[in-house]
């Protein structure tokens, strides 16, 4: 089966060197992607930050078919996990804290969870309780946590922690969410508050923002609903399906997800970190160091960040963000100046996108893994 995906790929989106270009490769394989019902987003390519690709497919709104345009604004769900990131990294590097510092010294309710770091909390080595189980057994419904709810949680109920911090990867939306509350503590100002003023204005990010359309709805300008498919393959609100209610009561929790942001803005982030406009050299070359463990073995994590060497692309850097009704990607690679960002606003079964758009990027075979 794979190999005759493959072989229509290449019968419908070309060989490499036989008369279409990249650009027009890309855009056949994404409106094939969207005529089947598979695409409904944004996708953006550049290289060396030029866009030599950006194209919108589909609606914003279903209900007022308000289509998709390159100003679009998207929940970026774990995306924002990078932010959080660099403002923490920030602050390190103001002397306002130190990345070994064991989470107790900024959040005192969490002392039962001795030895863990902040360093822990960066790059998914802390082996703390996933908080949306906790939300799930003992919340009311009815309610809309935040992160100090988290805090509570934790504090009165005493969930056991996964493994001995640093001996072990796991990914914890639960290190981010307390990130952020550290990053409030440290600051006196809201998380939202100091992402802007510190990372998002800065960087001319003006369509970027943490947002919690349940906890605080405001009208906003090229708003992105997120849809799900129901049992009866028809798109809905998540909230009005049961196994993705949690959209509702996990609404007030920031810091892993909740920023909201554009394919041009996040191109602009893109551009920044080959600089050090927020960070020093060696700042920002620590955020893209994958951890070693206690055992000595690599993870394939760094700050906010999975890192890899790819005998194909060179260094990559990339990260996903998934949350019911958005999936997206942002990838960088780095020796070769190229990024590709995909934003999506439908859930629903699709044919892998990014690795197609890589092969094409490099004039190589079409492959689906």
């Amino acid at each position: 089966m794979k190999l005759i995906t493959t072989l229509l790929l290449l019968l419908l989106f070309g060989f490499p060197g036989f008369g279409q270009d990249r650009v027009q490769r890309i855009d056949s394989l994404l409106n094939s992607l969207y005529s089947q019902g598979k695409l409904n987003g944004n996708v953006l390519v550049a290289e060396k930050g030029k866009v030599i690709y950006s194209h919108s497919f589909g609606f914003a709104n279903e209900t007022t078919k308000v289509e998709l345009n390159e100003k679009s604004i998207f929940n970026l769900a774990s995306v924002s996990k990078q932010f959080t990131a660099m403002a923490i990294m920030m602050l390190k590097e103001k002397g306002k804290l130190n990345l070994d510092d064991e989470i107790k010294k900024y959040i005192p309710e969490l002392t039962i969870y001795s030895g863990v770091t902040i360093r822990h909390l960066l790059n998914h080595t802390s082996g703390l309780p996933d908080y949306a189980k906790l939300l799930d057994s003992l919340w009311d419904k009815t309610k809309i946590a935040n992160n100090n709810d988290v805090v509570t949680l934790l504090a009165k109920h005493k969930p056991t922690a996964l493994f001995k911090p640093n001996t072990q990867y796991k990914y914890s939306n639960t290190g981010y969410a307390i990130l952020a509350l550290i990053i409030e503590n440290v600051t006196g100002t809201s998380y939202s508050d100091y992402m802007n003023k510190t990372i998002f204005r800065p960087l001319k990010m003006r369509s970027t923002f943490v947002y919690t359309p349940r906890l605080t709805p405001r009208d906003i300008n090229n708003f992105a609903t997120g849809y799900m498919l129901d049992s009866l393959n028809k798109l809905v609100l998540p909230d009005s399906i049961n196994e993705t209610k949690f959209v509702f009561y996990s609404d007030g929790i920031v810091g892993q997800g909740r920023i909201h942001s554009s394919t041009l803005d996040l191109l602009k982030w893109d551009r920044a970190l080959y600089t050090n406009k927020l960070l020093s050299k060696e700042g920002m070359e620590e955020i893209f160091e994958v951890a070693t463990l206690e055992d000595k073995s690599k993870t394939k994590y760094g700050f906010g960040w999975y890192v890899e060497e790819s005998a194909d692309y060179g260094k990559i850097t990339n990260h996903s963000g998934s949350w019911p009704g958005y999936v997206n990607f942002i990838e960088r690679h780095v020796r070769n100046d190229k990024t590709i960002v995909i934003l999506q606003n439908h859930v629903n079964p699709s044919m892998p996108i990014l690795e197609p758009i890589r092969s094409i990027l490099y004039n190589k075979p079409l492959t689906i893994k």
